[in-house]
């Protein structure tokens, strides 16, 4: 009876997780280096066992090709891998603006290891990341990831194979939109620091023996690193607006 069980169960099981563990290992958090891989290993395994009985009408039947079998892994492999880069596209906007921060700043040199983006960001970008996942999680938001992915087989059905051309122009359009909102947010201090150059220029060229680096690097510091505190709040609020009307609209598309 138990190998039985085992033989109808573990075909289901490999294939949810085969998609569930792709995702994981690109969504933010869920996916950061600074985690175990034993941790995020268990974690994806116990996602795909819980999700598994709920997918089953979903699933096809165990194929008798070894071939169609790695074809179905494959293409599972691929839709997590697309399902796991969108919430990684939505996060990376702060990406965006803390790099435009940084630069507005005079702190573009100060690297910082990110374990949002797994790489060497500027100390803003991670800063700005680590408290956007930081809040992510606090507000359970992190839920809207996992209902997107268990609704995900309701389009991605495992038999039709993945959508590469749709999937593509809606990646392009979320990498765009990414973008776009990053400059969005850093709109401030990009205004102030135009301002400030453009005055500090006028400046130097009435007083040339004002020493103009010295002078107004300080200042400059202080006062983005002011502007920033003042508009920081605001900043967050719009940012998760955005990522959660993002994982909102792709839970909405998939149950639809």
């Amino acid at each position: 009876m138990i190998s039985q069980l085992i033989n109808l169960n573990l075909f289901a099981f490999l294939l949810v997780f085969a998609r569930i563990g792709s995702a994981f290992t690109l969504m933010p958090g869920f996916g950061s280096q600074q985690i175990p891989m034993n941790i995020r290993l268990t974690f994806g395994v116990a996602v795909a066992f819980v999700l598994t009985p709920m997918l089953m009408d979903y699933l096809p039947v165990e194929p008798k090709e070894v071939s169609v079998l790695f074809l179905l892994l494959a293409s599972e492999m691929l839709i997590g891998v697309f399902l796991g880069l969108i919430p990684r596209v939505f996060m990376a906007a702060l990406q965006t603006t803390g790099t435009m921060l940084s630069m507005m700043a005079s702190m573009a040199n100060m690297f910082i290891q990110d374990p949002i983006a797994d790489q060497q960001s500027s100390l803003l970008s991670t800063f700005l990341g680590m408290m956007a996942l930081t809040i992510v999680f606090v507000s359970d938001t992190h839920h809207l990831m996992l209902n997107a992915l268990a609704d995900s087989y309701s389009l991605f059905n495992p038999v039709a194979g993945p959508m590469i051309g749709d999937m593509s122009d809606f990646l392009a359009h979320k990498v765009s939109e990414s973008f776009a909102i990053g400059v969005q947010l850093s709109a401030p201090l990009i205004v102030s620091g135009v301002a400030y150059y453009l005055g500090l220029g006028i400046l130097g060229r009435l007083m040339p023996q004002l020493p103009v680096f010295f002078f107004g690097m300080p200042i400059q510091i202080t006062m983005q690193i002011y502007l920033m505190m003042v508009a920081l709040t605001a900043t967050m609020l719009v940012f998760m607006n955005y990522y959660e009307s993002g994982l909102v609209e792709l839970t909405t598309a998939f149950g639809g």
